[in-house]
């Protein structure tokens, strides 16, 4: 005798030659059945006529969610199988899809008659090509249906051969089925501190773009916070900002911003978004997030984080700093989601107080194309290491400034786009310029991440926080707040309008200091790293100059004079190096640069400039926060935005004649930092250069379209990023 419960759930039963898809559990205290084949029949009929429709959260409630599910690939040949899901109206996710290659013409097919056959249309692969079907092997891939075709207009999607008109496998799609879409959601409810929005959309699992967002700034310690129950409490956890930053968030005023949930967190895990201080425990407006909702799966890439170390702390989306105290020394591991060459930086404030760049003693960790590194650095100024009468001040090297290395590097790997770096150092260090790390309270700290320049020295930062951030190393329980490390495809910015100056009337410029701006800025136009500062020439940030041979030209430098200064001292050169900096380099490096003016040398062969005027800096606004660089759409607007401080003394001046020796393309620089300028053009006919320009136009023009049709296909095949 059997006592049987028959789940909701998939399952395995065998009866009358066919297996049914139901799990079959003895459960004691429940009637008897006395005729199993019997139960299995009347089963199998019930789940052939009435099939159970799937949950919005995929049929698998334990794993990731992949969309509305359709189910599985009926296989009738050539070893079909798999799942399939709707992502979108337009796009299905097929998992652990198998096919053994043998058909003679065999695609993916689709159609809009009631079973499969030769009325229909190839729906492309994975790829977006519609060549004839290679063998499969539990595969997980994305299909498109093509000329925006939707699937509410077809009946079903097979593995199909044109040839023999023969079916090896399909799904079909229910009637009245409605795919997975964007979902609009309500507004923030309207507390305090001004907070407020439009109606939110969430785009898919893991994304909500919030509409017209305002809030005043003014919390104490306040966040994008999210969790369950029927209202917001301080039982939740953070959300990243629109930047990924897990800081205090700042003022909005009826901004679009897109929030992504952390680590695995999908909507369905959450019943509410907030703007919450968890100083006060004040919710200052929220929005309810609805069940089941029938949103597209979202497809970034989610990494699980991995330390050996008992603590964890998040710092941002994409680093996490862990820890453990043993003795009088401590144990750090750094883990980033950075590009290769690029640096991750932590370190102990400057200040007892608060979290403060000037005076840190931080060590940046980068792994190269052999080895990893952990080097020591004090920070005397926000500028690259100088040499200031004789002293070197800015972001230097512990060795360089007479001090000690105090990190000893452990472990290092670079796995799926993270750089995992573990290293240790005493807490209270032998070098006078390290600082101590107190485990009898709290420390104040400070980090950054960043690109690397050509000497591997660290530029300047891409991503640092605004806030003060605060960690107690020696807590009794461990601490851990870290998560899965996500990626999305990187949108590729839309760079600053670039600047040609060509007018062969214009024989003066005036050059003085600005701000590199973003990504939109001086890195994204030279492809160089930045220091954070540019030049600005007549107006523009580092524009391209043309200047022909056997004419003379005047550079009004306001760079800065003052040589204590490690951030503000920028002599004006010219030479056929792109990088710049040339006081900075070694005399083997020197030599093998071209100095066309701007430097003079002394009769011991050291380098003099020759063009050091006074300061004229473009500058932010006060408590401007320079990481929204990027939310100016040009440079026009950007430019508007900043204040001018000039010094009232006349410019030094530097003439040049370009003849012929000079190379076609040199560069204006700074003498004392690198990567500030850009290339100056030197051309013998202005008429050339129009001919030229013409040319290059029409070279990008038939660049853009060959490059334009494969962008559409990789956003028409989002899982073929990975």
């Amino acid at each position: 005798m059997v006592y049987i419960n028959i789940s909701n759930r998939v399952a395995l039963c065998d009866c009358c030659d066919c297996a049914v898809n139901r799990r079959v559990t003895a459960v004691p205290g429940q009637r008897r059945l006395p005729n199993m084949q019997l139960l299995c029949a009347f089963v199998a009929i019930i789940l052939f006529c009435f099939p159970v429709a799937s949950n919005a959260e995929g049929d698998d409630e334990d794993g990731p969610y992949r969309g509305k599910y359709l189910g599985k690939l009926n296989s009738y040949h050539h070893q079909v199988s798999g799942d399939v899901y709707a992502v979108n109206e337009f796009t299905f996710l097929i998992t652990g899809f198998n096919y053994d290659g043998n058909g003679a013409d065999t695609f993916f097919w689709s159609g809009a008659s009631n079973r499969p056959g030769p009325q229909g249309f190839i729906v492309p692969d994975e790829y977006g090509k519609t060549n004839i079907l290679d063998r499969y092997h539990n595969k997980d891939f994305t299909l498109t249906l093509p000329d925006r075709k939707k699937m509410t207009e077809i009946k079903w999607l097979a593995v199909y051969d044109l040839n023999n008109q023969n079916n090896f496998g399909d799904v079909y799609i229910p009637e009245d089925f409605e795919p997975p879409t964007t979902q609009t959601g309500g507004t923030f409810s309207k507390r305090s501190h001004n907070v407020s929005s439009t109606s939110i959309e969430i785009l898919d699992s893991k994304t909500i773009r919030i509409k017209d967002f305002t809030y005043d700034g003014l919390g104490k310690r306040t966040f994008f916070w999210t969790g369950v129950g029927a209202q917001p409490s301080s039982r939740g956890s953070k959300i990243p900002d629109e930047r990924g930053y897990l800081d205090p968030i700042r003022k909005y005023n009826k901004e679009v911003i897109e929030l992504e949930l952390p680590g695995d967190k999908t909507i369905f895990d959450i019943d509410w978004i907030s703007v919450y201080d968890v100083a006060d425990n004040e919710n200052y407006g929220h929005v309810l997030i609805a069940d089941g909702l029938n949103v597209p799966p979202s497809l970034v890439k989610i990494t699980p984080y991995e330390f050996s170390l008992p603590n964890c702390r998040q710092l941002h989306k994409d680093l996490q700093i862990s820890w453990e105290v043993f003795g009088p020394q401590i144990t750090f591991q750094l883990s980033g989601q950075v590009a290769k060459m690029d640096y991750m930086s932590f370190g102990i404030s400057g200040s007892d107080v608060s979290s403060q760049m000037i005076g840190a003693d931080v060590v940046v960790a980068y792994i190269d194309d052999i080895r990893g590194y952990t080097v020591d650095y004090n920070i005397t100024s926000l500028a690259p290491c100088v040499k200031v009468l004789g002293r070197y001040k800015g972001v230097c090297r512990d060795d360089v400034v007479g001090g000690l290395d105090s990190f000893q590097l452990n472990t290092y790997s670079r796995k799926d786009g993270i750089n995992t770096i573990s290293f240790r150092r005493t807490l209270k260090s032998a070098d006078d310029g390290d600082k101590e790390i107190f485990l009898d309270r709290s420390n104040y700290v400070v980090w950054a991440l960043g690109q690397l320049d050509s000497n591997n020295e660290p530029a300047f930062h891409t991503y640092y926080p605004k806030s003060d951030i605060i960690i107690d190393f020696n807590t009794t329980e461990p601490v851990n707040d870290c998560f899965s490390f996500t990626k999305r495809l990187v949108t590729q910015v839309q760079l600053w309008e670039r600047t040609r100056i060509t007018d062969p009337t214009v024989r003066t410029f005036n050059a003085y200091l600005g701000p590199s701006g973003g990504m939109r800025g001086y890195q994204g136009l030279t492809g160089h790293v930045s220091s954070g500062l540019a030049w600005y020439i007549n107006g523009h940030m580092i524009p391209e100059l043309y200047l022909k041979r056997g004419l003379t030209y005047t550079f009004q430098v306001r760079g800065g004079n003052n040589p204590h200064s490690p951030e503000h001292y920028h002599p004006l050169v010219i030479t056929d190096e792109p990088q710049g900096g040339f006081d900075r380099l070694s005399d083997a490096k020197q030599s093998e640069i071209r100095v066309l003016a701007g430097v003079e040398f002394t009769r011991r062969g050291q380098p003099k400039p020759t063009a050091a005027g006074p300061l004229c800096l473009s500058r932010y606004p006060e408590n401007y926060d320079r990481r929204l660089d990027d939310n100016f759409a040009t440079f026009k607007k950007f430019n508007r935005s900043l204040l001018n401080t000039c010094s009232s003394e006349p410019p030094a001046l530097l003439e040049i004649t370009p003849n012929i020796t000079w190379p076609d393309t040199v560069y204006y620089n700074s003498f004392t930092h690198s990567n500030m300028g850009w290339k100056v053009h030197i051309v013998d006919s202005y008429s050339n250069l129009r001919n030229t320009c013409e040319s290059t136009f029409r070279s990008r023009t038939m660049l853009a379209t060959l490059i334009v049709p494969s962008l559409l296909l990789l956003l028409a095949n989002p899982l073929s990023w990975y």
